[in-house]
C-alpha cells in the first residue's frame, strides 16, 4: 500500500517532466527518422507487413475465437487508467498479446499464430486485439512520442464499412479485413464506429526506424515509459484480470 501511495505521489511530477521534454525528444526523433515524418506511411517501408497480410485468415480465426468469449475481454479504461480520457466508456476493449515488449502468456496462448507473427516485428512495443463496440467513439487526441508508429490490420470489419473509420490529420481511413495501414499517431486522430457491428483490429505499436542522435533520444524516452507507472499499472491490471478469469473458469 505504501509503495502504491508513493507511486501516485511521484506520478504527477513524472508526467509534468515528460510533457515538458516530449517536444524536444520528438524533434530529434523526427529529424533522424529513416521513414517519412508524414501522417500515413507506405506499407512497402515495412517488409513485415506482407507477412502479416499473408497470414490474415489464420489471425482472423484466432480473433473470432476470442470474440466468442467477448465478455472476457476487458475495457481498455479498466486496464489503463491513463487512457480514461480517450476511453470514456466500456465500448473500447483490448485483448493484449504484448504491452511495451512484455508478453501476456495467457493471451498469447489463445492466439498463438498472431503472437508469433507480431513477435517478429522489429522494435515491437505492443500488440493487441482492439475492439470497438457499436456506437463506440475514441475522441480526438495525439500520441505521446514520435518514437513509435502504429499499424492497424482489419480482423472484423462492420458491414456498413463507410460509417466506421479513423481520421488521421486530414485523411479518413477505413479498415479492410486482412489489410494493414501504418500511421503516425502524434498527428491528431479520432475513431468512430457509427454502425451496429463490432469493429475488430490487430493494433500494433512499433519503434520508428531511426538513426544517430534521434535513435538515442528514442531509446531514452521509450525506456522511461517502460519503467513508468503508466506501464506498471496496466501490466498489474492485465494480470489481475486474467487471474479473475482463470478463477471463473475453474468455478
Amino acid at each position: 500500500m505504501a509503495a502504491n501511495q508513493q507511486d501516485k505521489k511521484k506520478r504527477p511530477l513524472l508526467v509534468r517532466v515528460g510533457k515538458a521534454l516530449r517536444p524536444w525528444f520528438n524533434n530529434f526523433i523526427a529529424k533522424d527518422s529513416l521513414v517519412p515524418n508524414t501522417p500515413n506511411l507506405d506499407n512497402k517501408l515495412f517488409p513485415w507487413v506482407a507477412a502479416l497480410e499473408a497470414a490474415a485468415p489464420l489471425m482472423i480465426k484466432e480473433f473470432q475465437a476470442v470474440m466468442a468469449e467477448r465478455e472476457r475481454v476487458p475495457a481498455l479504461r479498466d486496464l489503463s487508467p491513463d487512457h480514461r480520457r480517450i476511453a470514456p466508456d466500456n465500448r473500447w476493449k483490448s485483448f493484449f498479446l504484448y504491452g511495451y515488449g512484455i508478453a501476456v502468456p495467457e493471451n498469447c496462448a489463445k492466439a498463438p499464430v498472431t503472437a508469433q507473427l507480431v513477435a517478429g516485428i522489429p522494435g515491437l512495443c505492443s500488440a493487441l486485439f482492439s475492439i470497438l463496440e457499436p456506437g463506440g467513439e475514441i475522441p480526438p487526441h495525439k500520441g505521446v512520442t514520435k518514437g513509435m508508429l502504429n499499424a492497424h490490420m482489419g480482423l472484423g470489419v462492420p458491414r456498413d464499412r463507410d460509417n466506421c473509420w479513423i481520421q488521421v490529420a486530414d485523411d479518413k481511413l477505413h479498415w479492410d479485413e486482412g489489410k494493414v495501414f501504418v500511421f503516425d499517431d502524434t498527428y491528431r486522430h479520432t475513431v468512430q464506429n457509427n454502425t451496429d457491428d463490432v469493429r475488430g483490429i490487430l493494433f500494433i505499436q512499433f519503434e520508428r526506424p531511426t538513426r544517430g542522435l534521434g535513435r538515442l533520444m528514442q531509446r531514452i524516452f521509450l525506456d522511461g515509459v517502460k519503467k513508468s507507472a503508466f506501464v506498471k499499472d496496466a501490466k498489474d491490471n492485465i494480470e489481475r484480470w486474467n487471474r479473475i478469469q482463470a478463477e471463473l473458469e475453474k468455478a
